[in-house]
């Protein structure tokens, strides 16, 4: 059974971030959301995560702003590929005004 977690590191401040809204879309084009919690992390999607292409919206603009006072990005969109036997994903984000990175923790 595969699993979806994520989580938001502020990398100017080294801190996680609270209250990033989240989209998730799946395969079949249906969208979930969810939101950080005050470690950063979401991962109650309340859905059965089976093989297939899923994208995940971080909407960062308003944290940015209110933070740091810029935003090159309003929003983050990470594509990735669940296969049907991979386990547990986890999709980190480290975000900054003018950058950001991901990869596929654990």
């Amino acid at each position: 059974m595969n699993t979806l977690s994520s989580h938001v590191l502020d990398t100017t401040s080294g801190k996680p971030v609270e209250g990033i809204a989240l989209t998730l879309t799946l395969p079949n084009g249906e969208t979930l959301t969810g939101t950080t919690n005050a470690d950063g992390r979401f991962n109650d999607w309340k859905t059965t995560f089976n093989a297939g292409i899923y994208m995940l919206r971080f909407h960062c603009y308003d944290y940015l702003m209110s933070t740091h006072g810029k935003s090159f990005y309003p929003h983050i969109d990470i594509t990735f590929e669940l296969e049907s036997t991979g386990g547990h994903y986890h999709v980190p984000l480290l975000i900054s005004p003018f950058g950001f990175s991901s990869y596929r923790g654990s």
